[in-house]
């Protein structure tokens, strides 16, 4: 056994130079695949980007090479192909907004119909998941497709102007979601919750990611990779013009959204929560709220105390559902 020291800070982390090669992260490694490459045209602080980059390096890996990506219509796809230039190194197909998830099914049978093991991954921002291709990917899920679906939520569709999405939070001001006198502007009840909606289908995986955890992503995209069958990843990717946010700060805010307990981290099989990530350090939504100007209304003059309470509840109830908070024994 190799003794191995963790140096803890105040982002939770251990330096890879810590630990044996093998135990690395993905990213850390010479011979990544860098999926999506410089040369793209994303925001400064695009979580997006990020966590498109995390998710395919690992998946690739994961499949030895032999992989197919299907990219929905939205921001990942505009600031990533501008025609006539690519800032991807997969082999890389553009969906339209709603069908992505019908056209990675496709593509997965069409592969196995041709005996290629080609494994197929589909990926959409919120907007191409959990509104206009809702459909599409409630179909796959049904009929058990050999795709692993990952959602890059990042809470509206920032793409078209800042409109509010069915992943969208609430109280968030948004295009469509003013924060005027008494609207607090999202308005809560409004939404969905894709991860669960997508273990009501009984799938073989679900689980949910954000950027602030570069080994858990790395991790469940491993597992996801590993099986077979329809599987669901949910991953948080902070925007910082449509939060309204500063650009250093988007990994700090996935952490605040999974500490707060307003974005849990968790594992399901066949519907079956089997695996959470207990909170290290819990915070107040507030302190998570204040980074954001989507949010700015709720702490101006007058204050809307009220609706920060409305959502501390939300997140207590996430921590009590998915049991977040270690046992105190």
């Amino acid at each position: 056994m190799q003794e191995t020291r963790l140096y803890q800070i105040g982002t939770f982390a251990a330096g890879n130079r810590l630990l044996d090669p093998d135990d690395n992260s993905v990213q850390s490694h010479a011979d990544r695949t860098n999926a999506i490459t410089s040369g793209h045209r994303a925001c400064r602080g695009c979580g997006e980007a990020l966590g498109a980059r995390f998710v395919l390096d690992a998946a690739m890996r994961a499949a030895g090479g032999d992989l197919v990506t299907v990219n929905a219509t939205g921001c990942l796809e505009v600031f990533s192909t501008p025609y006539p230039e690519s800032s991807w190194q997969v082999a890389w197909l553009h969906s339209l907004f709603g069908n992505a998830p019908a056209v990675a099914a496709g593509a997965a049978a069409g592969l196995r119909a041709r005996g290629r093991a080609t494994r197929v991954v589909g990926q959409a921002g919120d907007g191409g998941t959990v509104d206009i291709g809702f459909a599409c990917l409630s179909g796959m899920f049904e009929r058990n497709d050999d795709v692993l679906f990952v959602c890059y939520d990042n809470q509206g569709y920032m793409n078209t102007g800042v409109q509010r999405s069915g992943a969208t939070p609430p109280a968030a001001r948004t295009a469509t979601t003013s924060a005027l006198g008494e609207r607090p502007g999202n308005p809560f009840g409004m939404g969905k919750s894709a991860p669960l909606i997508a273990m009501a289908h009984d799938i073989p995986y679900v689980a949910t990611a954000t950027v602030a955890d570069l080994r858990d992503l790395e991790r469940k995209v491993t597992r996801a990779m590993g099986m077979h069958g329809a599987r669901y990843l949910h991953v948080l990717v902070p925007c910082p013009l449509g939060w309204a946010a500063e650009a250093h700060d988007t990994v700090r805010l996935a952490r605040l959204a999974t500490e707060s307990g307003l974005f849990p981290l968790f594992e399901a099989e066949h519907g079956e929560v089997t695996a959470s990530t207990p909170i290290r350090h819990r915070v107040p939504v507030e302190e998570y709220l204040r980074l954001q100007g989507r949010f700015a209304h709720l702490f101006g003059d007058p204050p809307r105390p009220d609706l920060v309470a409305r959502i501390q509840a939300g997140a207590d109830r996430n921590i009590a559902r998915f049991g977040l908070l270690p046992d105190p024994t």
